[in-house]
């Protein structure tokens, strides 16, 4: 049986900031590779039965993850993230958009500025993401859509692949 740990979720709307911290019982390597890997993060991204799915990954400083996830019923949602400062091992940072098939962004939805930070722990690595809104009604708006139940679901999905 896997042991999985508590997904952190602090909000703070005067400065439209969302703070999610959690614990993996593996390497910061492996946790690393988990985070930066398309066929990775296509296995745990998505929180189930969704499912993630690459359509191009180029993971450097000006790069673009372009994807989707797809629920039971075939519905796909798109997004990117726009790589701006990666630091191997330590620390990644991007903006993070709803999109279409081809990558254009979608302006009805929020983007995120993610600040990503690895840090070796007790039992692993804590992961630590910090993402910044426009506005608080765009915090609210994500929060609303089930951000927090579905990453905190997918994170228990990393916990499943990380104990293979």
């Amino acid at each position: 049986m896997i042991l999985q740990k508590e997904t952190i979720f602090t909000q703070d709307l005067t400065n439209k900031k969302i703070t999610v911290t959690r614990e993996f019982d593996a390497p910061v390597e492996q946790v690393w590779k988990a985070w930066t890997k398309s066929e990775l993060l296509d296995q745990w991204w998505a929180p189930k039965p969704w499912k993630a799915n690459t359509i191009s990954m180029d993971f450097r400083d000006g790069g673009v993850w372009l994807y989707y996830m797809q629920g039971p019923d075939g519905t796909r949602h798109y997004c990117r993230a726009d790589y701006k400062a990666i630091r191997t091992n330590k620390s990644y940072e991007c903006l993070d958009a709803f999109c279409d098939e081809k990558g254009n962004i979608n302006t009805e939805f929020p983007r995120m500025e993610w600040m990503v930070e690895f840090n070796k722990a007790n039992t692993g690595t804590k992961v630590e993401v910090e993402i910044t809104f426009a506005s608080k009604e765009d915090l609210e708006k994500i929060i609303e859509m089930g951000f927090k139940e579905g990453f905190a679901a997918a994170h228990n999905n990393l916990d499943e692949l990380l104990a293979k």
